[in-house]
């Protein structure tokens, strides 16, 4: 089955990244502070929306984002440092001292 490429949007208005799927919207609530740091604190995938990969691909193109902008990352989320720990590649990008 074809995975659908969903658009990353930097929503810094209510601080989140987001995909807006039809009617829905998937997000990564965050706090971004003013010494470069970015704290991923909430994932929520719409329940309509589950098992079609989305929440993993909205965190990768949400790390892709973050290293982009070079930004040091703190995840609270239990579902970012879920990925990350599936994905060790990705602590590059984790503030150092944070355990994963």
């Amino acid at each position: 089955m074809e995975r659908e490429n969903y658009e990353l949007i930097d929503n810094s208005p209510e601080n989140r990244y987001e995909f807006r799927i039809g009617e829905e919207i998937a997000k990564i609530e965050y706090i971004k502070t003013n010494n470069n740091e970015i704290y991923l604190t909430h994932t929520e995938v719409p329940v309509s929306l589950e098992g079609r990969g989305i929440g993993s691909q909205l965190i990768e193109k949400t790390l892709q984002n973050i290293e982009l902008q070079k930004l040091r990352l703190v995840p609270l989320c239990p579902f970012v440092t879920g990925y990350i720990q599936k994905h060790p590649d990705w602590r590059r990008i984790v503030m150092r001292g944070i355990n994963i």
